[in-house]
C-alpha cells in the first residue's frame, strides 16, 4: 500500500514538474518583432497594391472575354436564325403545311377518242402560278419541282421543262402551301370556281383539285440559285 502511494506520488509531480517547465518556456520566449523601417513597409505595402491592381485588370479582361463570348455566341444564334429564314424564304429547304394539291393530266384517257397531249403549256403554267400568288400561296412545286422567284418554265424543243426538268409525263401534281388552314379552305374555294381550271381544258388538260389537306410535303430548290448582274461592292466606291 505504501509503495503504490509513493509511485502514485511520484508520478504527479512529475506531472507538474513538466507544466512548469512548459509555462517557463513559453515566458521567456522572445517575441519576434517587425525589425523592418517604415520605407521598407511602405514598399512592400506599394508592391502588394500593384500585384492587387495586377488581378483585378486581369479579373476585369477575363469577365471581358466572357461577356464578348456570350454576345458572339447570342450574335452567331441570331445570324443562323436569320440565315434559317432566308433559305426558307428562298425555298432552299423542305416545308410543310396546309394546302391543296392540283393532279394535272390529259383530259382524254386511252380509252376515249381525242388529241393525245405530250406536254402543258408554259404560257398557262405562268398564269396559274400568278394566279396562286395572288391567292396568297406561299410555298408551290410543279412535278416535285420546287418554284422559286428566278424558277424558268419554257418551250425547249417542243418539250415545256421547268428549270430544266420536263414536263411530259402525266399525271403531275402542283403542290400548293397556304398561310394557313383557314387559307388552305380559301384557296380550295377560289380554284373551285377559278377560269384557270377551263383554261386547261382547251389544251386537252383536266385539273383535279384535291380537298384542303392538314399538311402537305413541298421540296427544296435542287439546283443552286445562280444570281445574275451582281458584283461585290468595292469598299473605296462605297466611301466615295
Amino acid at each position: 500500500m505504501g509503495n503504490k502511494k509513493v509511485i502514485s506520488i511520484t508520478i504527479i509531480t512529475i506531472i507538474i514538474g513538466f507544466m512548469i517547465a512548459v509555462q517557463f518556456q513559453s515566458i521567456n520566449k522572445p517575441v519576434v518583432r517587425d525589425t523592418r523601417d517604415t520605407w521598407e513597409i511602405r514598399e512592400d505595402i506599394k508592391k502588394e497594391q500593384e500585384l492587387t491592381f495586377q488581378l483585378h485588370q486581369e479579373i476585369s479582361n477575363y469577365n471581358d472575354k466572357l461577356e464578348k463570348y456570350k454576345t458572339e455566341r447570342q450574335d452567331d444564334a441570331v445570324l443562323k436564325e436569320t440565315l434559317d429564314e432566308l433559305k426558307v424564304k428562298a425555298g432552299l429547304t423542305d416545308v410543310s403545311g396546309p394546302g391543296v394539291i392540283l393532279t394535272v393530266k390529259p383530259f382524254f384517257d386511252e380509252i376515249m377518242p381525242g388529241e393525245r397531249v405530250h406536254t402543258v403549256s408554259p404560257e398557262l403554267l405562268k398564269r396559274l402560278i400568278n394566279e396562286l400568288n395572288q391567292y396568297n400561296a406561299v410555298n408551290i412545286s410543279i412535278a416535285e419541282q420546287r418554284v422559286i422567284n428566278t424558277t424558268v418554265i419554257r418551250d425547249i424543243n417542243g418539250i415545256t421543262k421547268i428549270d430544266g426538268y420536263p414536263l411530259n409525263r402525266f399525271p403531275f401534281e402542283i403542290k400548293v402551301i397556304a398561310k394557313s388552314e383557314e387559307g388552305a379552305e380559301k384557296l380550295y374555294n377560289r380554284l373551285q370556281v377559278s377560269s384557270m381550271i377551263d383554261a386547261f381544258v382547251y389544251d386537252n388538260l383536266q385539273v383535279v383539285i384535291s380537298d384542303p389537306l392538314a399538311s402537305i410535303e413541298v421540296p427544296a430548290f435542287s439546283e443552286i440559285p445562280r444570281i445574275k448582274n451582281m458584283k461585290p461592292v468595292n469598299a473605296e466606291e462605297e466611301e466615295k
